[in-house]
């Protein structure tokens, strides 16, 4: 087995348990009492308020993303896990001056808007001040706000904390004396033989029956008291509260979501043809990541660097000079281990000026697909770190815009130059992702509102959640699956959030709205590059809507979506055609 290589935390901090480290924490207490104090008085300058409010956030980010990733490596590390507590502790500090900071901008507001005019100092900031404006209309009293962030502690972030903590260590017998993690068995989804397949989809089932009622109490826990703190904010409901969050309406969100139950057949039969090319009569659960054809090609980690880095490069030098300075730098963590979360992910350090990404590389195109949908996300942090901190915060929805539109820059290089064979194989897996992404994201999505619905007149059995599952699979999935599987609340981590609910439909937004916008590259390919860094740019500092209206998309407009969704289609066509012969 090739030895995959660790990030680099060091430039960072040098350790979680490090005086630098311990420093930061101290500094950000100190600085938020500071300005808080300075927040009391009358005369205070909203625009030095502003400033240092953004260097506490800075700070606070810093400290909490560099403590999730060392926790994320090593679960049960006591030093790793400390260090997590203390950010914890410490956020309290920065989520009371939060709430004093909303208050003061409020009780300032007349003074605010006037700095915002054009040309005054506070300009580009208008709309992320009236958005921390609307915020303040849903807050509890001060008091009341300090008691949810602390108790959010012990209650939802615990909760969070146990299904992470259990789904990354928890292993079960796997061959004789050997044992696999639910990751390992996770990962045996996207193998060649479907008895591996079968057989480890039924050990991953066990053994999330094993924890059951842990899982459950944990997702009745953190659902509950979403529902009490966003009625006590006088949100509508989290969804409200959720599209807020996400800078978009419920016109844009309908439009979406109907978008995507229309199309759901074009997947089925999409299903349909992958069920024959593996000589099945219906696809199963643990079939739906199988790889088809003989084209699976396998890329050591070096191939996937110099083919990624070339894709960027062919798109944008300047991205592809990005994506080597990542890869050179120790910024990427692929290697999958006991301990380490399953999964991909990045995060940005703004004191660093810097990202890390972590993925569990498994020498499939996948893997090359994942640590590219990795990369467009810090290249998208790139692009934003150097503004400040209110000025680069993007939403969800737009947050997968450059994730997405990079893993399809390297799906577009793999098919340009391959086999009949591989490409069978490469546009299966394009449609294996966008089946996900649209099928088991609008799957997600009415779990959770049911689930929402259900959880505020009482708590789900482990049962009763598992036959929502399923309900909401076959609602989506129809016939196209025999076999389906009733533990996904149970594996997915954003179902255990109350920071931000449907954690699922930005994914679909990003799909579209990023095949979307590479469609329109080709009115203007040499333009196009650095009209998208302006789009991204802008991410943190406007709506949805405005961003997507830099380059003429309407997002509130089923037309604008199913010009992603016809693409999928012109492939779905590809692959079923393909089938039948």
């Amino acid at each position: 087995m090739a030895i995959l290589p660790r990030w680099d935390l060091s430039p960072i901090y040098p350790a979680a348990d490090s005086s630098e480290f311990t420093t930061d924490l101290k500094k950000v207490v100190s600085l938020s009492k500071t300005l808080e104090e300075r927040l009391a008085f009358p005369s205070v300058d909203i625009l030095e308020a502003v400033k240092l409010y953004e260097l506490i956030l800075d700070y606070y980010e810093n400290l909490n993303a560099y403590s999730s990733c060392c926790l994320s490596t090593d679960t049960s590390n006591p030093i790793f896990l400390k260090a997590v507590n203390q950010v914890a502790e410490m956020s309290l500090s920065v989520q009371h001056l939060d709430v004093v900071m909303l208050n003061f901008l409020s009780r300032e507001k007349t003074k605010v808007f006037a700095l915002a005019q054009e040309g005054k100092p506070l300009a580009s900031y208008r709309y992320v001040l009236g958005e921390l404006l609307e915020r303040q209309e849903h807050l509890l009293s001060p008091q009341m706000e300090d008691l949810a962030a602390d108790l959010n502690r012990s209650g939802t972030e615990a909760f969070s904390r146990l299904q992470e903590a259990l789904s990354s260590s928890v292993s079960i017998e796997w061959e004789g004396k050997t044992s696999k993690t639910v990751i390992e068995l996770r990962n045996e989804a996207f193998n060649a033989d479907r008895a591996i397949r079968e057989k480890a989809f039924n050990k991953e089932l066990s053994v999330w029956k094993t924890y059951e009622m842990a899982f459950a109490a944990s997702i009745n826990g953190v659902k509950g008291a979403t529902l009490s703190l966003d009625k006590a904010r006088q949100y509508e409901s989290p969804l409200d509260r959720s599209l807020s969050q996400s800078r978009i309406d419920k016109k844009t969100l309908d439009a979406l979501i109907s978008t995507l139950e229309k199309n759901l057949s074009m997947f089925r039969s999409y299903l349909a043809a992958k069920a024959k090319a593996l000589n099945l009569e219906k696809c199963a659960f643990y079939d739906l990541f199988a790889p088809v054809g003989k084209g699976g090609k396998q890329y050591s980690y070096e191939e996937a660097r110099s083919f990624i880095i070339e894709q960027f490069n062919a798109f944008s030098p300047g991205m592809g000079t990005f994506a080597q300075h990542a890869f050179d730098n120790g910024w990427i963590d692929p290697e999958a281990r006991k301990g380490k979360v399953g999964g991909a992910y990045d995060t940005s350090f703004p004191l660093a000026q810097t990202s890390r990404i972590l993925s569990n590389f498994d020498f499939s195109f996948n893997g090359v697909s994942t640590l590219a949908h990795e990369l467009g996300h810090a290249y998208h942090d790139s692009v934003v770190l150097p503004k400040s901190n209110l000025m680069r915060t993007y939403p969800m929805t737009l947050a997968e815009t450059a994730s997405i539109f990079s893993e399809y820059l390297v799906f577009q290089g793999a098919i340009a130059n391959c086999s009949s064979e591989e490409r069978f194989t490469l546009v299966e897996h394009f449609l294996q992702d966008a089946c996900q992404v649209c099928v088991d994201i609008l799957c997600r999505f009415y779990f959770e509102q049911e689930l929402f619905i259900q959880r505020e007149d009482h708590e789900l059995t482990p049962d009763q959640l598992s036959q929502l599952m399923v309900e909401c699979q076959k609602k989506t999935y129809g016939e196209a699956l025999g076999i389906y599987h009733p533990y996904m609340w149970a594996v997915k981590g954003h179902y255990y959030s109350s920071d931000f609910s449907f954690y699922n439909y930005p994914y679909a937004f990003g799909q579209l709205f990023a095949l979307g916008l590479y469609a329109q590259r080709a009115k203007d390919p040499e333009k196009f590059p650095g009209l998208y860094v302006a789009l991204l740019e802008k991410t943190g500092s406007d709506s949805a809507f405005n961003v997507a209206s830099t380059m003429g998309c309407d997002i509130t407009s089923e037309q604008f979506w199913q010009q992603g969704m016809d693409l999928i289609a012109t492939y779905v066509k590809e692959f079923s055609d393909a089938c039948q012969n």
